[in-house]
């Protein structure tokens, strides 16, 4: 088959039978999701209260070594080191699982991701050996420190610094990081430092190793069970044979890393999501006022509509993603010597999908939690009940693995490289802004293709405009850059949603998949509004005079050809489903 080339989704048609839904899921997928949600309702809900409301160091090392004994820590380590080796797919489904316990998952994803995968796909054979069976059993714990006081959003602006000794033996570390997740128990740590003060690079350290000092615990806003500390090194003398890849390197392990962090992020905001419906609808058809239970009023009907079609969107988009992944790395020779570092290869790769999934997950939680939070009241706001403590571990998913803000800067300006590299078409005919056709006979969802369609025609012309005006210079204009990628986020949106409910129409009659076609022309719709508003804004600020008013013109003639559907309707059916059934449905 032909690579898919990350950004494709923009200049062509996706391939049904190669994208990945939920529906797809494999049975050996479904028992490793089964198992790490076990794991929460068996070993951590029962200690809610004391794991998530203070840190307890001693139970979530036990709870972490429990989950190294049942597999879970293992899944992304290599066979060859102790690992399982399981597909992306099976490695995003249990942290969706595992983010119901959200401080406990904090530390898990330091464990499994950030602080592990950087040996896992840039270690050499004697770093494996030394450290991945450890932490694949919970017996090692890591975590990653890249942050710094001054270097959040800025990395590759960090001052810790690492000089060789005269002897050859060892770089000599000193610097000091902050915001490190799971530093008052981690017994590894992946630090970055410049090497000569110029030299970006990546280092194992071990926390025996002499002058490493961990801060006191920060106080926080939310995941109040989890650790997060500084970490300050002074004069620490780390062995040669545990620099991590090369000097001078280290941006490719960091930004490495963190592609495959925001798509696990994104689906840690799934999970959330899906809990929060669930507990919103339970309290809503519990609660009474006016002598009727609150989910009969349509207001909150609404709400759990809305909450429940963007998680579909959420989900729709996450395991696509996901089968991108699996798909690149299942055509690698997994006998080459360095299979690793091409898999980190593979996976960037898909860095813009990644960069989507982490942008659109992390606020479609914010708005399912607050929405959430709105249901219950005024009960939402005591710490009795459990959505105010989802409200407040939320907000720090907009921050986590790079900022919505430098992500939405990334995707534009990672399709503008291809674009001149010539890896993708994107500004070879932009031609110009297109109605869509008034009517609306056809198959099901057929209009809802050409309004996808005619939103990437959109924003190739969009594009071509804003680098014609700017050039080089348009990440400078971050207004502009942040429309593009508010709608280059709603095109993969609503494809993912589009494509996912045509497999499920495929398999099955269309009545039975009534509920994902009434959730897919309802986002789709919505989004497109949203689509028009963002252009019009980028149209007024990119161009001027008759080139403006023609252009304002042409926006207002397609916005006015898309037919209207009725959004209350389609609600209200979404809004019953959910109530009825009282969780996240499909």
């Amino acid at each position: 088959m032909n690579k898919i080339v990350g950004g494709s989704f923009l200049v062509q048609e996706a391939d049904l039978n190669r994208i990945v839904t939920p529906e797809d899921f494999t049975e050996e997928q479904r028992m490793i999701a089964q198992l790490a949600d076990d794991f929460v309702t068996n070993e951590l809900e029962p200690l809610e209260e004391e794991m998530e409301h203070q840190l307890n160091v001693e139970l979530t090392k036990e709870k972490l070594r429990t989950a190294g004994e049942l597999g879970l820590l293992s899944a992304e380590v290599p066979e060859r080191y102790e690992g399982l080796d399981v597909d992306k797919v099976s490695a995003l489904l249990i942290n969706e699982k595992i983010v119901r316990a959200t401080s406990f998952f904090i530390s898990y994803g330091g464990q499994t991701g950030i602080g592990s995968l950087p040996i896992v796909f840039f270690g050499n054979d004697e770093q494996k050996r030394r450290y991945l069976p450890g932490i694949a059993a919970g017996e090692k714990l890591a975590a990653y420190a890249l942050t710094e006081a001054s270097s959040g959003t800025d990395a590759l602006g960090a001052k810790t610094h690492a000089k060789l000794s005269g002897d050859g033996a060892y770089y000599i570390l000193n610097g000091t990081k902050q915001f490190i997740s799971g530093s008052s128990f981690a017994d590894v740590f992946i630090v970055f430092a410049k090497v000569n003060g110029t030299d970006f690079s990546a280092f194992i350290v071990e926390r025996s190793f002499d002058g490493l000092h961990i801060g006191p615990e920060e106080k926080k806003m939310g995941l109040k069970g989890s650790s997060t500390c500084s970490l300050t090194l002074e004069d620490v003398k780390v062995p040669v044979e545990n620099l991590l890849g090369e000097v001078g390197k280290g941006h490719l392990i960091a930004f490495n890393i963190l592609n495959l962090g925001r798509l696990k992020l994104a689906a840690g905001g799934l999970g959330l999501s899906k809990a929060a419906i669930e507990i919103s609808a339970a309290y809503a058809n519990e609660r009474k006022q006016f002598d009727r239970p609150i989910a009969s009023f349509p207001l909150i009907g609404k709400k759990l509509a809305d909450m429940n079609i963007r998680t579909f969107a959420l989900e729709s988009m996450i395991y696509r993603t996901a089968g991108l992944l699996d798909e690149g790395l299942s055509v690698l020779d997994h006998s080459h010597p360095n299979v690793d570092s091409l898999s980190a290869k593979a996976i960037s790769e898909y860095a813009l999908e990644c960069s989507i999934n982490k942008v659109f997950g992390s606020e479609v939680l914010d708005f399912v939690v607050d929405e959430g939070l709105q249901i219950h009241g005024g009960y939402g706001y005591i710490q009795e009940y459990r959505i105010e403590r989802m409200y407040r571990d939320s907000r720090i998913f907009r921050i986590f693995e790079g900022t919505n803000e430098i992500n939405r800067m990334l995707i534009p300006d990672t399709l503008v490289k291809r674009a001149f590299k010539g890896e993708l078409p994107l500004l070879e005919k932009p031609g110009e802004l297109q109605s869509v056709p008034s009517s609306s006979a056809g198959e099901t969802l057929e209009l809802e293709a050409r309004l996808i369609a005619n939103a990437k025609h959109t924003f190739q012309w969009l594009l071509a405009q804003a680098v014609q005006r700017y050039d080089k210079k348009l990440s400078q204009e971050q207004e502009i850059a942040g429309n593009l990628a508010d709608i280059v986020i709603s095109i993969y949106a609503m494809e993912s949603v589009l494509l996912r409910t045509k497999k499920m129409m495929a398999r099955t009659r269309e009545d039975q998949a009534r509920h994902a076609i009434q959730m897919t022309i309802a986002f789709v719709h919505e989004t497109v509004d949203r689509i028009a508003s963002w252009a019009k804004e980028m149209i007024c600020a990119v161009l001027s005079g008759d080139a403006l008013l023609a252009a304002l013109a042409a926006l207002t003639k397609a916005t006015a050809s898309v037919p209207a559907v009725n959004l209350i309707d389609l609600k209200r059916s979404v809004a019953s489903r959910v109530i009825d059934a009282e969780k996240y449905v499909v």
